[in-house]
């Protein structure tokens, strides 16, 4: 267990710029303190010492605000930047080199005691605020956009947006931390501003589509903040001059 608490310590230094110094880092950063006490508590669980760990958690979330359940499995290196608000359930299940921002629930979906929380494989990124619900696996090297809503399964290298998450395959973006783990949560793509482009581009094709052949029929053409007046064609039928289109 000190090794693992060792390399939780050493894990703050790679993915956060502001750690500076051991004893800041032992004696200021929550999410290093919950962690810390989870694998306490986590001992005392899997030995069936049920409320020690529980009491243990409380105290846990009570310091840090961070509440880790005494039964998640939790992996290596595993850091909470800023702690505030994370919430993560009995039956989750965290790999190895995972980040967790402030704000993100890992929680369940079911009134059954089985497994109800999600998975989070190695490397993965989870941004501030966001929600990963119900007995759901996100592959490795994932990462969840801040706010985002995730309820299905994630594949290994993806990236989730929206409400509910969106999967998209990731791109190549910036220059990775030094040390592998890949911090730009901010460079997500939009996949629903991308919808909305092309959904715009399409409009303006069948505009001008629409108004080449209104402009052959002898019409006039559709004007350009697109509202069409029935007065505009003879006989005061926009239907009439459409169908002869």
């Amino acid at each position: 267990m000190y090794q693992q608490l060792k390399d939780d310590i050493a894990s703050v230094f790679q993915r956060d710029p502001a750690a500076r110094t051991v004893l800041e880092v032992l004696t200021t950063y929550p999410g290093v303190h919950a962690v810390m006490l989870h694998r306490i508590a986590s001992r005392l669980w899997l030995k069936g010492w049920r409320y020690p760990a529980r009491l243990l958690s409380f105290i846990g979330r009570f310091i840090s605000n961070v509440d880790i359940h005494p039964g998640a499995k939790i992996g290596e290196r595993f850091f909470i930047d800023h702690g505030a608000g994370v919430v993560v359930g009995e039956t989750a299940i965290v790999g190895d080199d995972v980040t967790l921002y402030h704000g993100v629930t890992l929680g369940g979906t079911s009134w059954n005691k089985g497994k109800r929380h999600p998975t989070l494989g190695n490397g993965v990124m989870v941004g501030a605020g966001a929600k990963i619900l119900g007995n759901i696996t996100v592959g490795d090297n994932c990462r969840v956009g801040a706010n985002s809503v995730v309820v299905e399964d994630v594949p290994t290298g993806c990236t989730v947006v929206g409400i509910p998450g969106k999967v998209v395959k990731l791109r190549e973006v910036g220059k990775l931390n030094p040390y592998g783990i890949d911090l730009d949560h901010h460079l997500i793509p939009d996949p629903v501003g991308k919808a909305i482009a092309c959904l715009l581009e399409r409009i303006d094709a069948l505009e001008g589509q629409l108004n080449t052949g209104l402009a052959a029929t002898g019409y006039a053409a559709c004007d350009v903040d697109n509202q069409v007046c029935e007065s505009d064609y003879p006989g005061g039928k926009v239907e009439r001059a459409l169908k002869r289109v």
